[in-house]
């Protein structure tokens, strides 16, 4: 997510190279690697190679939630997996009579509403504390 902000900060200023990012945000250039290339196969960054290259987002920051992150890196967002976004996992024997299952519904449709009304471009403007209350 910190990649994805950096980023954002820096949105028409041209490519960015992980160095610099590796830099600012305190993080191994090697993990960075690793990162951008499941969000380029997600569409959210475009790359440059060659001098002057770097990463860029592939859209405008305000059109990237923090949710859209989250899946690209981490997948559907499932506190359990009975309650995973896509196609409903239907295996458990217990999920007709399953008395916790409305827990993980919500619980899933909280984060999933929390990660999907956030944008690149509001995590990039606020402070820490501005976002601790959002």
């Amino acid at each position: 997510m910190r990649l994805m902000v950096d980023l954002a900060r820096h949105w028409g200023q041209g490519t960015v190279s992980l160095h610099a990012v590796a830099q600012r945000e305190d993080l191994p250039e090697a993990y960075l690697e690793q990162l951008v290339a499941a969000l380029r196969k997600a569409g959210l960054v475009n790359g440059k190679r060659g001098a002057g290259g770097g990463y860029t987002l592939a859209r405008e920051p305000r059109e990237i939630t923090a949710g859209d992150v989250v899946r690209a890196l981490e997948g559907p967002i499932e506190p359990q997996i009975c309650t995973a976004e896509g196609d409903p996992v239907v295996n458990c024997v217990r999920e007709p009579d399953c008395g916790t299952r409305a827990v993980w519904l919500k619980l899933q449709a909280t984060i999933a509403g929390a990660l999907d009304g956030m944008t690149l471009a509001e995590l990039a403007t606020t402070t820490t504390r501005e976002r601790a209350h959002v």
